[in-house]
């Protein structure tokens, strides 16, 4: 059934009261991050009593007042970008993007919330809407704090950051594909994916080593010659790094990351990824952990600590890998266990969820898992080159775990 969106209006909203601060600084982190939004869409069941009229109008003044809390939202990024296409650059792009939609006959509304990956990850986007949700029930919620330069520092006055182009490899226009995980193939997923160093894989390790697996395996038979291939995931730093020195709270690209590479001939084995995967993910918790002992907040940052110096290492070294031609690239993200589920502006949880992130590139390969909304279940949203994408859905040993795109049952 073909699907109509009919447009009936754009408004600028502004934050219900001036912003304490006119900039915002951002780190050498930011700056690193692909023009894209990082976005989520929200879908509500039918909303008893409350017109398509109504609920404009509060959600735009809760939108408003919670803009006063978070006013770097309200503005544009300004200097060291690059252009993204001929005479634009990304910094005449809002920082924040919303799209509220109403299904017809009154049956559902939908919220799309996007907020620029150069301010802000996934769990500043959860606060954010958090806030807002709240904001629209009538309840109070803190100022929270933008902290990027709390992690690492901001850029030297003569930085540029690099195109995309620069850093990823043409590989072809990528499209994306839903695949759910249901609970019971998941545990088949976690026996086939242990091993004496790994017994007891988590969700999120079997189900990232597979599709590296089988998405590696359709690049590779698609080249006339086999590439490396690089796998990175996002790490939280707000679950590493006590409250008191970062809050849970807190906004930013608030992560480091871990890689895995593998040489164009090795095979990927599922339980030795998750080994490897398991090893070097303990490896940057162990060094957090003993970089934090004896950490003054009072008197330091923690980007002139040890652990400042090694995070920036990290990303350090990280880009020097997949600057290296011939190299195909895997972007991990897990938001699992992130209570996405638990918004509500006041109709109660949403049905279903889903990620919304836009960019103007058409090559960034990329994974996010999600929960279902009964938190058994897991979604995998892939975004990988077309001429891969027809072999990866025909692989037999993800076919073996994942469906692709059942109906969402609500």
């Amino acid at each position: 059934m073909e699907l109509k969106l009919q447009v009936t209006g754009r408004e600028v909203i502004k934050p219900s009261s001036p912003a304490p601060l006119d900039r915002l600084q951002l780190s050498l982190f930011d700056l690193s991050c692909p023009a894209i939004y990082v976005a989520t869409t929200f879908f509500f069941k039918s909303i008893t009593g409350e017109s398509p009229e109504i609920i404009p109008r509060r959600l735009k003044s809760s939108l408003s007042e919670t803009l006063s809390r978070f006013s770097p939202l309200a503005g544009l990024l300004e200097a060291f970008l690059p252009e993204v296409e001929q005479g634009e650059s990304a910094g005449t792009w809002p920082l924040l993007r919303v799209m509220v939609s109403f299904f017809g006959s009154g049956s559902g509304v939908a919220v799309t919330v996007g907020i620029s990956h150069q301010i802000c990850d996934a769990a500043s986007l959860l606060t954010f809407v958090r806030a807002w949700a709240a904001t629209a029930k009538g309840t109070a919620t803190s100022v929270p704090q933008f902290a990027g330069t709390t992690l690492y520092p901001p850029p030297y006055s003569s930085y540029q950051s690099p195109s995309l182009e620069d850093l990823y490899e043409r590989r072809g226009k990528c499209v994306t594909k839903r695949l759910v995980f249901k609970s019971s193939k998941i545990a088949e997923l976690k026996l086939k994916a242990a091993s004496e160093s790994v017994p007891v894989p988590t969700r999120v390790e079997a189900i990232m080593s597979l599709i590296w697996r089988c998405a590696a395996k359709a690049s590779r038979s698609n080249s006339v010659s086999p590439k490396s291939t690089l796998m990175t995931q996002a790490m939280d730093l707000r679950l590493r790094i006590p409250t008191n020195i970062l809050p849970e709270n807190a906004m930013g690209n608030l992560q480091s990351a871990f890689f895995l590479k593998r040489e164009a001939e090795s095979e990927l084995e599922i339980g030795e990824i998750v080994a490897e995967f398991r090893k070097t993910k303990e490896g940057v918790n162990e060094m957090i952990k003993e970089n934090l002992q004896g950490y003054n907040n009072d008197h330091t940052t923690i980007t002139s600590t040890t652990l400042g110096q090694n995070l920036l290492t990290a990303m350090g070294s990280f880009m020097s890998e997949y600057l290296r031609p011939g190299i195909d690239l895997y972007t991990m993200s897990s938001w699992c266990k992130k209570p996405f589920y638990e918004v509500d502006f006041g109709w109660g949880s949403p049905v279903w969820i889903g990620p919304a992130s836009h960019n103007i590139y058409d090559n960034i390969v990329f994974v996010v898992l999600m929960d279902s909304k009964d938190g058994e279940d897991v979604e995998a949203w892939v975004g990988i080159p077309k001429q891969d994408m027809t072999t990866f859905l025909c692989d037999e040993e993800l076919l073996a775990y994942a469906i692709l795109n059942p109906p969402v049952l609500i």
